[in-house]
């Protein structure tokens, strides 16, 4: 058995020079007091000079051997003649009075070996201590050598009165003057940021005294006015301006002022003064220092007019969209639940935020950070407590308080932002004790909502300052979900569907679903005739459990894709919009091949489970739509629970600009759907952060139940509508991918020979045109179209423009059809 080697520990310096053995904690308590007595020996030496080094001059300067010894008692100096020496050499030789920072610098180190005062750096004393040294002595050398000619030395010392003769003979002295003011301002600057303060003040002192005396704009309104329209403007001083907080936008919310004692607000009086009187505060009136608090009261979501939020304003069109199903009814709102919290607005008691607020400047303070103003916006969940810093405070110092702020509230999900984006004040998000239902009926039964000109809107919560939150999928333009098991994700997939079945006709929007787990999108089933698409094999069973059939249907789509774009490409259009515009102005010939475009949404849920059975063979066509199926009206959605390098690769988040994620275990789960920590910050239960683009946006996601859905649905399926899913084209298999293949004359379709015939007569080789004649689906007109060719009926495609008809006359047809029999 291998012996295991040991861990060679580094020496420090001492321990490799022996050392330590002889400097420990006496020793070093011992020289440490030598070193304060010589420290105040010096000190002694340099006070007595300035009344006996004039009597000792003509000794030091001219001194003979054996004088030092001072055996007869001429030097004055207190310390004899080592005090007389050192005075001499370090006053008036060297740096003038500035040198009493040399004792002190070493009794500085005294106390430190002493272990008096064992966190003091040394080195940086010293360089501090040097530089104040220079710098004295140059700057009493210029200043104070007129005040005290009598004395025998230079207050600067011969230091001194040598660099400010070299100086002023270079640059003047006012170029000397500058340089020792630049390096004090700087030097101070570096001890500490108030300087900057100072300096400002000293700048600007009249903006300065201004600022000491605010005036607040409140404007009311008197009760018996017969207009109601007129404002009056009472101005009221307020001594302290870093009370003062920033005004709220009227058309949103009103400021609630609090009780003065524990916020520290300004109560205005009951009845005003008339208008242009100045009121006075009172001179009694006790200073308060706590910081300002004020409350954004939350306003209430402005509702729908009706009972349904689908668009049913006449099309001024000559083709109506939504033909032959024009009598198509939309969801009603009564469908859906309603929570007591659908009409409320203060979801928080004040009790509640005085006491978050009280916490939060407690800790703050502990810490040594200084704040001018909180302000608290309430919402359904969470409420955020904006925090305007006080001058000189660092960003970092704050955000990394997180811990300490959240150990203090005794909540989960504190999330700090810093800073605000926009605003001048650093963001803390602080659950409710109590979070309010945010219903989908409050959601879509909101004008928001209701007058909404999206595409494809998806309505997906409330924000903190309780607005609806609405995107349009169609500019996202595909969409990544992601969370923990139970936190939201399934209830935020509903919320999606819901929003677009309550917007969208059956001809406007097809949806794909895919459901590895076989539970979550069963509840939809009964819609899958007039909203759904899907392969032909699929149609009994349009909700995708099977990964074979995932796999198949994705490809379809990427040939329907390729088909749109041919037709895009005809019209001389450039994205889906544009073509339906012109398909509806008859600028477009349907017998050309040309029909309305119905948006596509393909939502697959258990991304991973697909990835992990499937893998490149999944992911590749979900890349290529999400790359460039946007144009032509095709957008995904894809959720997972397991938010990993694998399942979400470089190419996914390439191509899924918009991101949901709800809350995960771990911060580098966060990273990979964000590309930046906070969601594992969340407090579960539907709290989602929205990203596409700068900055996440966090939401409360609406919550709609299954039995709202179960409703949906059963309403949906009693309507006249869509007899059949859309058919997805059959994808190209491994035989026509390589182009070609003979004739198979025994497995020629039943209606060959009618459409031979039809197409023959009509001299016109369109697959729409069979499909509309014998009333049967794409993919069945596409193999015929494509048997015809390989008979030699028609040419070759030519993308959306009809075939060329190889055959003249009937005849001819004939003659063709008695060979392939024979």
């Amino acid at each position: 058995m291998a012996k295991k080697k040991s861990e060679r520990k580094s020496k420090t310096f001492t321990e490799a020079l022996g050392l330590n053995n002889i400097i420990n904690d006496k020793t070093g308590f011992v020289v440490g007091l030598i070193l304060l007595c010589v420290a105040l020996f010096i000190c002694i030496a340099f006070i007595s000079y300035f009344s006996t080094g004039q009597a000792d001059q003509s000794l030091v300067v001219d001194m003979r051997p054996g004088e030092v010894q001072n055996g007869a008692r001429e030097f004055q100096n207190y310390c004899g003649s080592i005090g007389a020496l050192l005075s001499y050499g370090l006053i008036s030789r060297c740096f003038g009075i500035p040198a009493f920072l040399i004792p002190a610098f070493i009794a500085l180190c005294g106390v430190r070996m002493m272990g008096a005062y064992k966190q003091i750096s040394l080195t940086k004393w010293f360089l501090g201590m040097a530089l104040v040294m220079v710098w004295g002595s140059v700057t009493f050398a210029k200043f104070l050598t007129p005040l005290m000619g009598e004395q025998v030395f230079n207050p600067g010392g011969d230091h001194g009165a040598f660099c400010v003769q070299y100086m002023e003979n270079l640059i003047g002295a006012p170029g000397l003057v500058s340089i020792l003011v630049i390096v004090m301002i700087a030097y101070l600057t570096y001890l500490t940021a108030e300087t900057i303060t100072i300096v400002r003040k000293i700048l600007n002192p009249v903006g300065y005294i201004r600022s000491k005396v605010k005036f607040t704009v409140v404007r009311g309104r008197h009760q018996g006015d017969a207009n109601n329209n007129d404002e009056e403007d009472i101005l009221m001083p307020n001594e302290e301006p870093e009370d003062e907080v920033e005004p709220i936008d009227s058309s949103l919310a009103e400021p609630i002022d609090l009780p003065t004692e524990p916020t520290g607000v300004e109560r205005l009086p009951d009845s005003f003064p008339e208008k242009g009187v100045l009121a006075t505060p009172q001179k009694n009136e006790k200073k308060n220092e706590k910081p300002g608090f004020d409350v954004e009261e939350t306003h209430k979501t402005e509702v729908a007019s009706g009972n349904t939020v689908a668009n049913d304003e006449l099309l001024l069109t000559p083709i109506n969209p939504r033909e032959p199903f024009t009598k198509w009814k939309f969801p009603t709102l009564d469908l859906l639940k309603q929570y007591d919290s659908d009409n409320q607005t203060n979801y928080v008691s004040q009790e509640e935020l005085e006491a978050n607020k009280d916490r939060i400047i407690k800790v703050l303070n502990d810490f040594g950070v200084q704040i001018r103003s909180i302000r608290a916006t309430v919402g359904p969940t969470i409420t955020l407590y904006e925090i305007t810093p006080a001058q000189g405070i660092r960003i970092s110092k704050i955000k990394n308080l997180e811990d300490d702020i959240a150990l203090s509230l005794a909540a989960i999900g504190i999330r700090i932002i810093a800073p605000m984006p926009g605003k001048g004040t650093i963001g803390i998000e602080v659950p409710n004790a109590k979070p309010n239902i945010v219903s989908m009926f409050s959601i879509l039964n909101s004008k928001k909502f209701q007058e909404s000109k999206m595409e494809l809107p998806i309505a997906l919560g409330k924000t903190i300052t309780n607005d609806v939150y609405m995107v349009d999928l169609a500019k996202i333009p595909h969409l990544l979900v992601a969370g923990a098991t139970g936190q939201g994700k399934s209830v935020g997939l509903n919320a999606i569907i819901t929003s677009l079945l309550y917007k969208k006709h059956p001809n406007e929007l097809k949806i794909v679903l895919v459901d590895p787990k076989k539970v979550e999108f069963s509840v939809y089933s009964p819609i899958a005739k007039p909203f759904m698409a899907a392969v032909e094999e699929n149609e009994e069973e349009p909700i995708i459990t099977d990964v074979q059939k995932v796999v198949k249907t994705l490809k379809g789509l990427c040939v329907l894709m390729d088909e749109r774009y041919d037709k895009l490409k005809a019209a001389r259009v450039r994205n889906i919009k544009e073509y339906n515009q012109k398909y509806l102005n008859h600028h477009l010939n349907p017998e050309e091949g040309h029909e309305y475009m119905p948006y596509i949404v393909v939502i697959i849920d258990e991304f991973g489970d697909l990835i992990l059975t499937a893998g490149k063979e999944v992911e590749m066509p979900i890349t290529r739509i999400a790359q460039l199926a946007r144009a032509v009206g095709i957008h995904m959605i894809i959720a997972t629970q397991r938010p990993t390098t694998s399942i979400i690769t470089g190419n996914i988040k390439a191509n899924f600009p918009g991101r949901i994620a709800f809350r995960v275990g771990a911060m580098m789960d966060s990273r990979i759907i964000l590309d930046r920590p906070g969601a594992q910050q969340l407090v579960g239960r539907g709290d989602m952060l929205y990203l596409n683009g700068a900055d996440p946006v966090r939401v409360q996601c609406a919550f709609v139940d299954t039995p709202e859905v179960e409703s949906i649905s059963k309403f949906i399926s009693n309507q006249l509508g869509p007899v059949a899913p859309l058919e997805i084209p059959e994808p190209l298999s491994d035989d026509d991918a390589a182009g070609g293949g003979s004739l198979d004359t025994h497995s020629l379709d039943p209606l060959f020979e009618e459409a031979a015939r039809a197409i023959v007569v009509n001299q016109q080789g369109s697959t729409s045109m069979i499909q509309r004649r014998f009333s049967i689906g794409y993919n069945r007109a596409g193999r015929l179209m494509d048997q015809m060719e390989k008979a030699g009926i028609v040419g070759a495609a030519k993308g959306s423009k009809p075939r060329e008809v190889l055959l003249s006359d009937e005849v001819s047809l004939d003659n063709l059809l008695a060979s392939l029999r024979g």
